[in-house]
């Protein structure tokens, strides 16, 4: 079978076996949870995004991958990682709220942007350039995509701001 192929179909099953997972099990977990603390699992698993700093290590990665790619991808997952642990330091004030959304969306548009120029450069038809980075793609990025979209629904559904305390009650 030809390389892209089994690119293709290793990322397919990863987004089809966590959304099963995440639709089993982490969002019923996470919906239980109040707001804002349902979003201290998606934020803390993101703050493990540091690992995409992965692909400029040779050894790791071919010595050949493209800068075009393993730049952005390292750069951009490392940005993501701190807004994710920046957000969730912050979590359950307006800035905290301001620091989910950008996350949130800065992260995606990271992840997406990452497939773009995979695809841009033939990422697919040449695996042996990711070396170990390719279980990052088929694995752990399907993971990121979903939790991303689950952030985005309890943003959307939830008020993750803290109401303030009243100075009345003597809180």
């Amino acid at each position: 079978m030809p390389s892209p192929a089994l690119f293709g179909i290793s990322v397919a099953f990863g987004l089809a076996a966590w959304g099963a997972v995440a639709w089993h099990y982490i969002w019923p977990a996470l919906s239980e949870r109040p707001s804002p603390e349902n979003l201290k699992p998606v934020l803390l698993l993101h703050g493990f995004r540091f690992l995409g700093l992965a692909f400029l290590v040779p050894g790791v990665v071919s010595p050949e991958l493209p800068a075009a790619f393993a730049e952005p991808v390292a750069y951009g997952d490392f940005i993501t990682a701190i807004l994710a642990l920046l957000a969730l330091t912050t979590l359950g004030t307006r800035t905290g709220t301001a620091l989910t959304w950008f996350f949130n969306v800065f992260g995606t548009a990271d992840l997406l942007f990452g497939f773009y120029q995979g695809g841009r450069i033939s990422l697919a038809a040449t695996p042996g350039l990711l070396g170990a980075g390719f279980f990052i793609l088929a694995a752990y990025v399907p993971l990121l995509l979903i939790t991303h979209g689950m952030a985005f629904r309890i943003l959307l559904l939830s008020n993750v701001v803290m109401p303030a305390r009243s100075k009345l009650s003597g809180a």
